[in-house]
């Protein structure tokens, strides 16, 4: 999945420079994906931590001091688009920051022991996806207020929010799908064959 998202970024000129963080132990098969992808920025790759957030972090560190914006992929949406990359960091450098999102289209139920106990008005709800993309300075306040508060979130955006910034939304396709599951790799793997074929 490294190598399709390595393909989409080496298409976005905006781009320049990438780090990447792997479980470590992966920095060889990772490094066999950059050279594959024939990247013309510079690349560095480091082991994660024990949580996405402590990943981003790592990886936040070395981006560029000079870099005016960030932008932050998870290689399990290998379906992700130059465009929304793109339309991305165009929406941060204006507003501050952007994510790649979709409407919430299915009704919500709150659960506790297998019993509904609520449903949850879906008007307004969206499903955050990445990329999400910041301008550096914002982003880098925003993890170290996490660290020195104790914040956990499970995106990005969270973060930022809670320093009172504004983050935009990007509307994108519900092609832009997580691998999380053996169903999911099926999907985007039907997906892929598809568009090969086209």
């Amino acid at each position: 999945m490294l190598s399709y998202s390595l393909a989409t970024v080496r298409q976005v000129s905006a781009i320049g420079e990438v780090v990447i963080t792997v479980p470590e132990g992966f920095e060889g098969a990772a490094r066999a994906e950059v050279v594959a992808a024939e990247l013309e920025v510079p690349v560095k790759i480091t082991p994660g931590g024990v949580e996405r957030q402590d990943s981003v972090r790592i990886a936040l560190a070395l981006t560029s001091s000079e870099s005016e914006i960030v932008i932050v992929h998870d290689a399990a949406r290998p379906l992700a688009t130059p465009e929304i990359f793109e339309a991305c960091l165009n929406a941060a450098a204006r507003a501050g920051g952007a994510i790649a999102a979709i409407p919430v289209a299915d009704t919500l139920k709150r659960v506790a022991d297998s019993t509904i106990t609520a449903t949850v008005a879906r008007a307004g709800l969206w499903q955050a996806q990445t990329p999400q993309a910041f301008r550096r300075p914002l982003l880098v306040a925003a993890h170290q207020r996490a660290v020195s508060e104790g914040i956990i979130a499970t995106d990005d955006a969270d973060l930022v929010e809670r320093t009172g910034a504004q983050v935009e939304v990007v509307e994108v396709s519900t092609a832009n799908i997580k691998v999380t599951t053996k169903s999911d790799l099926e999907i985007v793997e039907a997906i892929i064959a598809a568009r090969t074929d086209a």
